[in-house]
């Protein structure tokens, strides 16, 4: 029965991701371990059309990953640094509890139903909206258009210099070699297919297909930076499938062949989505974005811990640049930042972050849509320095 519901929902969006799920395909046919090529520019276009089809026809063949394998890395926490090597709020006419983010990032909006046609069919579950706007009080630190939320104990005088900082690199744009990198160490990470309003509880929303999940939304904003000038590599391995358990080693050590490789590389961006939660319905955070409906975003951005990321003021320095480059452009669109203890490998660069593009309960259109909104708002950082 979870087959027959899983071949619906792929069936549904099937002919308008051919296109795009061909080419990666196509791409893997030909042992290319990326979506633009193995360690090629994203956006390359393919040799072998005749290989791509015959690859996407494989794809549409794979299933969503089954509950038991997405139990474990719903658990996992980030690896402990070992040295030398490693590792909010609209109002509701009703109270309602805060939604509980697997970040622990909840600002605790109050959440009100998405629209649906009428109930839930029996069995499953709900789908709520919820908007979470920038924080106040002494948590959160002004960063212009947006906001930190500071989960540590470094006083705010600090945390604010330090996000007050100029960008800790300099985005060469128009050069040939590149200057970011897009990954995912959670790439089976995806979305609901359709905007039901409700969700399948045997659907756990993870796909090993590129083209439905994390993978897709990296490309969106990849395909912004590359037309800005600014060549950005995507690597789409799924660092999470088949194991979870050590995802964050394993993309540790992807990262660190394409800086091997790349020394000009000077930003490393972990793509990832949320899951939030609240009396069992899921939460889709939502923003109206010039008439269309976005996922919100929310980039977090470790602080250190006994020396595991000599770096973060120089990171916290790039998220609050680019926390109000998005909310600047795109009011809304943003969750306040958040500054946590955290490690998510961001020791290996002065700008690396994770950034959450929406969560389980959005839609992947939606999320892809924020993904063209975040790629946008980074390359004019990167061109214009605001």
């Amino acid at each position: 029965m979870g087959h027959s519901k899983t071949l619906r929902r792929l069936g549904t969006l099937a002919l308008a991701a051919v296109v795009g799920a061909a080419a990666m395909g196509a791409g893997r046919y030909a042992g290319v371990p990326d979506l633009a090529g193995s360690l090629a520019v994203a956006g390359s276009l393919l040799a072998n059309p005749a290989a791509a089809i015959g690859a996407a026809d494989r794809i549409f063949r794979q299933e969503a990953l089954p509950v038991a394998q997405t139990q474990v890395e719903d658990a996992e926490s980030p690896p402990e640094y070992i040295a030398p090597t490693p590792e909010e709020i609209l109002p509701s006419p009703t109270p309602a509890p805060a939604p509980q983010a697997d970040s622990g990032a909840a600002e605790g909006p109050q959440a009100t139903p998405a629209p649906t046609p009428g109930p839930p069919p029996e069995g499953m579950g709900s789908i709520v909206s919820a908007h979470y706007e920038q924080g106040s009080g002494a948590a959160y630190i002004p960063c212009a258009a947006g906001t930190i939320k500071n989960c540590t104990s470094l006083p705010a005088e600090e945390v604010a210099a330090a996000a007050a900082g100029l960008l800790p690199f300099s985005v060469e744009v128009g050069s040939a070699e590149p200057q970011v990198l897009i990954m995912h160490t959670h790439a089976t990470e995806s979305y609901e297919l359709e905007d039901l309003g409700w969700f399948d509880p045997e659907y756990t929303c993870r796909l090993t297909d590129t083209s439905l999940n994390m993978v897709a939304v990296g490309a969106a904003i990849a395909e912004k930076l590359n037309a800005a000038g600014i060549v950005t590599l995507q690597d789409a391995t799924l660092h999470d499938y088949p194991s979870y358990n050590g995802s964050y080693e394993r993309s540790n050590a992807t990262v660190r062949e394409y800086l091997e490789k790349y020394p000009s590389i000077k930003v490393v961006l972990d793509v990832h989505r949320d899951a939030i939660e609240t009396d069992g319905a899921r939460v889709k955070a939502v923003a109206d974005v010039n008439g269309r409906t976005a996922a919100q975003v929310m980039i977090i951005c470790g602080a250190d811990k006994n020396g595991n990321l000599p770096n973060f003021k120089q990171n916290l320095a790039f998220a609050a640049r680019w926390e109000s480059a998005m909310e600047s452009r795109f009011p809304g669109l943003t969750r306040p930042v958040l500054f946590d203890y955290r490690y998510y490998n961001q020791d290996l660069t002065t700008g690396s972050l994770l950034i959450e593009i929406g969560s389980h309960g959005n839609t992947l259109a939606e999320a892809v849509y924020s993904g063209e909104l975040v790629g946008e708002a980074l390359a004019g950082l990167f061109t214009t320095g605001a």
